[in-house]
């Protein structure tokens, strides 16, 4: 009878200690082949994942988790972490409505003792928990931060790695490095290195040269002769100026030296410590290992082949929309640049930089310095469009206010993934955007209902060179209308009417507008034709149009595929400074629920938030008073 598979006989963490190490390499050459096999039907986040097993398996293996804290950033990398946790019977869930979240979530398991989705917080988040089990008087509990090299690229991790040099508390982070070339090759020699720097003699020897130093006075030039040696033959002289112990590179597949490294630093190291592990994303997937960009986010593939199962779309994405029109624009306006923060492929920024690399700028995961970047370059004369995803934009909101509102720059921000996202869920969801540029003055804020329009703003951003514009567009393929042939400028602040009707109108800001214009068929079922708008614009408002619709109809609904407070939020304080509330009028505001919605289907998140089309039909029925089986669904 077969031996019973190594993974199998591991339900928790707990069942990895006291195991012989031919056993931890079973396990964690198991866990590749399920990562594998389990996001072949999930799709996800594959690359990361499979660079980190070893090293999951190892970290497992060494510390008391849950008691000694764990945190992942970003949480790409997250999936083997899940199915050695208690999950592996929920991993092909994954990304999936009611499943497991494609992130750490603090509400899904203990051993996720902080969530994460937006990149460089590990470091910033570990400190918290190292001083608050400083206070609490638990020394003896660990905590370790896991960060990717490409979010060492953004300034949060020095300011935290900054604070936590200066207060010295134990914690651990490893860098893992699996793409940037910021070390020397790993081999025999490092290793040697890294096992000496992290071993009982070599810090019995570091105290006991430490005290002599300070004995004859020289201290600190002892201190620096160490680092810049040890910084000449292994790197890391960067983190020792920091205040934190450097060791590596170490070969971050090679579970002999993990183990042995971090057990020397669970048990002899002091301070903040710094361990560089080098590693291959997609490590073990051959697929994965030569295309590592093509596989960091996959969706449903054959193990076998690697063929991701991509269906063919109907229409251009809003992404390759924006993309190509923006191209053509910079084809007689040498003036327009693309900035990206690390999603050059998310955006459609590298097919700009194909036509013109020397006006395209990839800054890293760093959306405050590609704001105030933008900044500058709109302050020199020139067009910057900062194309960044509406949930990463939140964190460049303060360069947003102070660098570009206030001083009326010109910079143009192209708001990918706004609305709901999908698999990647409430981390990702681009909900907040409209509220928090409209609240700002002078800001030129639009949504695009179809790509054609899409194009047109990109057009109109272009052309004001007075102050702030945005435009926002979701995630996906467009609703099939014809793009134009040469993209034109809009009049700012003015809407459309799309449908003529009574009774009823419909304002939609963005891309609920082909619902509304379903839910326009619909109602025709009850006798009803309503009028539909698209308002283009949430900043400045078209009074004019919403002035008539108001004066003409019995019942305003407003639309959006964003939170409470935006665009319906906008409409109601100017009918309200006009005085046209005081005479009853029935208006409805339909918007993003106020909750974190979870990853589903696209579909099934805006049907959990009711704007699709059949709740648009609900809410007119509803405020004309109708009874009708799709107002009471909707209650």
């Amino acid at each position: 009878m077969p031996d019973t598979p190594h993974l199998d006989q591991i339900q928790l963490p707990q069942d990895l200690k006291n195991r012989d190490m031919n056993f931890i390499k079973s396990v964690a050459s198991e866990l590749r082949d399920e990562v594998i096999d389990a996001v072949s039907v999930t799709g996800g986040h594959l690359g990361a994942g499979l660079g980190v097993v070893e090293l999951t398996v190892a970290l497992h293996h060494v510390f008391d988790t849950p008691d000694d804290i764990l945190i992942w950033d970003v949480g790409h990398q997250c999936y083997p972490h899940k199915v050695l946790t208690g999950r592996r019977d929920r991993i092909r869930t994954l990304r999936q409505g009611g499943g497991l979240s494609g992130f750490t979530k603090r509400s899904e398991s203990e051993y996720d003792p902080f969530g994460a989705a937006h990149a460089s917080t590990s470091i910033s988040a570990g400190l918290g928990f190292a001083i608050g089990r400083d206070l609490k008087n638990q020394p003896d509990r660990k905590v370790i931060a896991v960060i990717g090299d490409g979010s060492m690229s953004a300034g949060m991790a020095y300011e935290a790695m900054n604070n936590a040099g200066a207060l010295k508390s134990n914690m651990i982070v490893i860098l893992n490095d699996n793409d940037m070339s910021i070390a020397p090759p790993v081999g025999a020699m490092s290793h040697y290195f890294a096992r000496q720097v992290s071993s009982k003699s070599y810090n019995r020897m570091r105290k006991l040269g430490k005290g002599v130093a300070q004995a004859l006075g020289v201290e600190h030039h002892a201190r620096k002769a160490e680092e810049y040696l040890r910084g000449m033959a292994m790197g890391g002289t960067l983190f020792e100026e920091m205040g934190f112990r450097y060791i590596g590179p170490i070969d971050g597949h090679d579970l002999d030296q993990l183990v042995k490294v971090l057990r020397n630093v669970r048990d002899v190291v002091e301070g903040p410590v710094l361990i560089h592990a080098v590693t291959q994303k997609g490590k073990g997937y051959t697929p994965a290992e030569e295309a590592a960009d093509k596989y960091h986010g996959v969706s449903k593939f054959n193990v076998v082949t690697g063929e991701q199962q991509k269906s063919k779309p109907s229409a251009p994405s809003y992404t390759s929309v924006f993309a190509t029109a923006l191209t053509q624009l910079a084809e007689t306006d040498d003036k327009i640049c693309a900035i990206t923060a690390a999603m050059p492929g998310g955006t459609g920024v590298d097919k700009f930089a194909k036509a013109y690399p020397e006006r395209a700028f990839d800054v890293g995961i760093a959306e405050q310095h590609a704001v105030t970047f933008a900044a500058g370059l709109a302050a020199e004369g020139l067009k910057p469009f900062a194309a960044i995803y509406s949930t990463f934009l939140q964190r460049g909101y303060d360069q947003v206010v102070h660098d570009v509102a206030i001083q009326s720059l010109p910079v143009r921000f192209a708001i990918d993934r706004a609305g709901l996202v999908g698999g990647d869920g409430q981390t990702h969801a681009g909900s907040f955007d409209i509220g928090y540029l409209g609240a700002l003055p002078k800001m030129v804020l639009m949504a695009a209902s179809d790509e054609a329009e899409l194009a047109n703003m990109v057009a109109t951003a272009a052309a004001i060179d007075d102050r702030p514009s945005a435009f926002r567009y979701p995630r996906g393929e467009g609703v099939g209308a014809a793009l134009p042939d040469h993209p034109q400028p809009l009049e700012i602040g003015k809407g459309r009417i799309v449908r003529e009707g009574s009774v009823v109108a419909v304002l939609s800001f963005g891309a609920r507008l082909a619902e509304v214009l379903k839910s326009a068929d619909e109602l025709a079922e009850y006798g009803l034709s309503p009028t539909v708008a698209d308002a283009r614009f949430a900043k400045p408002l078209d009074e004019e149009l919403i002035l008539d619709l108001v004066n003409q109809h019995d019942v305003l609904i407003t639309i959006e595929e964003g939170a409470r407070g935006g665009f319906g939020a906008f409409v109601l304080q100017m009918l309200a400074e006009k005085g046209v509330l005081d005479r009853g009028l029935k208006i409805r505001t339909l918007t993003l629920p106020d909750v974190f919605q979870d990853q589903d289907s696209p579909y099934q998140m805006y049907e959990t938030a009711k704007l699709n089309a059949k709740h648009v039909t609900a809410t007119v029925l509803d405020a004309l008073g109708r009874d009708s089986e799709a107002a009471r669904a909707l209650a």
